[in-house]
């Protein structure tokens, strides 16, 4: 790997600078937060302003915020993300830590479909494939995006009556208690589901977000029965919401801490 070059990066802890506050700087304020010398400030502004990465704020002189390129640059990431293919990448790093099957899904009406998944090389493990549909409350995954949806569209999609399939003795099938469980599962930010949808696995899921803020999928990890424990699923979630937040950072969402 070659050598990092000074000036450009100097120019890009500036522009990572306007991610924060009300996205407007001084040049007093560029040397105050980094620490570097006035000169090499005014010239680094003087470049970016150039190229139109920063223009000046109409009516407060002195002060500039992000230009054009900069949105232009973002669009054209945009266009280029596959969630499917980000997924698979992400999934396959989750994977390789924990060893167990990992997967991404999204939402279609009341199902899951899952659009990347990584296995485990354990000889005992969750057999599953990319392009499955599964009923969205008996997962872990269709938990936490069903959790995400505002009331409304929660009710047109499962509304009081509903009939909800068991595909286990464990799944859910009274649509109150699923409203109580998804309740529960917004206040922690995390979905576990314990043998509903296969007798022999449990599985924690956490939310990917999209550059709005969005939730767009979930990433879950899948663990048969013989290697779940309060102890493993404290890690796994987790886990789980580490490789949700990376790929939810790949889709252009930035976390506000």
């Amino acid at each position: 790997m070659g050598r990092l070059v000074p000036a450009v990066t100097r120019a890009l802890d500036i522009l990572e600078l306007f991610l924060d506050g009300d996205g407007t700087l001084s040049a007093p304020d560029i040397v105050r937060k980094l620490q570097l010398p006035r000169t090499t400030v005014h010239e680094l502004v003087t470049t970016l302003a150039a190229r139109k990465y920063i223009v000046p704020v109409p009516g407060q002189p002195g002060r500039y915020r992000l230009g054009v390129r900069p949105y232009q640059l973002g669009a054209r990431y945009a266009e280029q993300l596959d969630l499917a293919a980000e997924g698979q990448q992400v999934a396959r790093s989750v994977a390789e830590t924990c060893d167990e099957t990992v997967h991404v899904a999204i939402l279609e009406d009341t199902d899951v479909i899952y659009i990347a998944k990584v296995d485990s090389t354990h000889a005992v493990r969750m057999v599953s494939a990319a392009g499955r549909r599964l009923p969205a409350h008996c997962t872990s995954v269709g938990k936490m995006l069903l959790a995400s949806l505002p009331e409304h569209e929660l009710a047109a999609r499962i509304p009081d009556g509903a009939e909800l399939a068991a595909m286990t003795p464990n799944s859910i099938t009274d649509p109150a208690v699923l409203r109580e469980t998804l309740a529960e599962i917004r206040e922690r930010g995390i979905a576990v589901e314990s043998r509903e949808s296969n007798p022999d696995v449990s599985c924690v899921a956490a939310p990917v977000r999209d550059r709005t803020g969005q939730v767009v999928a979930a990433l879950s990890i899948s663990v048969p029965m013989i290697r779940f424990s309060e102890e493993r699923r404290a890690e796994l979630e987790q886990l789980a919401a580490k490789g949700a937040a990376e790929l939810s950072e790949h889709l252009g969402h930035r976390s506000v801490a």
